[in-house]
């Protein structure tokens, strides 16, 4: 039944064939970095999810990656082609972008994509170059169109299971109820993602996704469900807990040019989940770690919030409306 229900969702929300940018509207947003161990790479960032405010949480990400660390970060919206307006329950403009990045960061939550915009995906991940992804990207996309129907989600678990590592399963913690707090696997705690990050650093209030692992991957935090929405609340009792579920793991994929291809997969990142110095450092040293920068990543990265950052709730239609992505530049 919940899948039918989550289908249903997915075909009211319209395809966008091509929306035109307008120079004095554009229909995403470029931070062009500076100095600093990024300076000279390029990351895409593509939103686009109907309830955890990708389109919140991916600006502020790019603008510190850009202003602290010296990356070019290019931010792509879902965009509705009538207003120029980000709206999360159309599909994304912009997918070309990806055509010159040096890695993609991917928040997106059964996107319908037309086959033009998939491709661009698609080329992406077959150049066999870096991914970090963030919680409903398991689940990235449902695809009406055959063409790609190797990445729907409901074709034996899609892009998640087959690039990630996994798709959704379930709301392992009861959702809204329970959050999480991130605990370091066991004998992980040298990883370089996780440098400058102890146990319970990460905490949100978005509940932990189940997942079931493959071998290839490697869970880097443990998701401890917590019986309360504050960091300070216990954890529950009980098999919630009896083992923990990863929330952010590692996979390399063998590629033609003897180099790894590194994902990054974590199953928190909401907007409000952001506000998480923890969290924050988490996805800043796994976008070093991914485009091969290990030894580049700082004993503490600077993640303090660039401007001002405001999350909204996690809900279906709780976006705030009336923005554009020019509303997102740095100022």
């Amino acid at each position: 039944m919940r899948t039918l229900v989550l289908l249903a969702l997915v075909l009211l929300f319209p395809v966008v064939a091509t929306v035109a940018a307008d120079k004095d509207s554009p229909l995403w947003v470029v931070y062009q970095g500076g100095e600093g161990p990024g300076k000279g790479k390029h990351i895409v960032l593509v939103s686009g999810d109907e309830e955890y405010r990708s389109e919140e949480t991916l600006p502020q990400l790019g603008k510190i990656l850009a202003k602290r660390h010296g990356f070019k970060c290019t931010v792509l919206f879902a965009i509705d082609p009538k207003t120029g307006l980000i709206n999360p329950d159309v599909t994304n403009p912009g997918l070309e972008a990806l055509k010159d990045a040096d890695l993609m960061v991917l928040f997106t939550r059964m996107r319908n994509l037309p086959d033009e915009q998939m491709k661009h995906i698609v080329d992406y991940v077959n150049s066999q170059k870096p991914i970090v992804a963030l919680r409903t990207a398991t689940h990235a996309f449902a695809l009406r169109s055959k063409t790609y129907h190797d990445y729907d989600w409901q074709n034996k678990g899609g892009f998640g299971r087959k690039v990630l590592g996994d798709t959704w399963v379930s709301h392992w913690g009861h959702h809204g109820k329970e959050s999480t707090r991130g605990i370091i696997a066991p004998e992980q705690g040298e990883h370089p993602i996780l440098k400058g990050i102890k146990d319970g650093d990460i905490w949100g209030p978005t509940d932990v996704y189940e997942v079931r692992l493959p071998k290839e991957c490697v869970p880097l935090v443990l998701g401890q469900v917590v019986a309360g929405m504050k960091p300070s609340d216990p954890p529950v009792k009980g098999k919630k807990n009896e083992p923990m579920i990863p929330v952010a793991w590692t996979k390399q994929r063998k590629t033609d040019t003897g180099k790894p291809a590194r994902v990054f997969t974590t199953t928190m990142g909401s907007s409000t989940d952001f506000e998480s110095p923890g969290l924050r450092r988490l996805l800043v040293n796994a976008c070093y770690w991914a485009l091969l920068m290990d030894n580049d990543i700082p004993a503490a990265s600077n993640v303090d919030i660039v401007g001002t950052f405001r999350p909204r709730p996690f809900s279906f239609g709780g976006y705030e409306k009336g923005k554009r992505p020019a509303d997102h530049e740095l100022k």
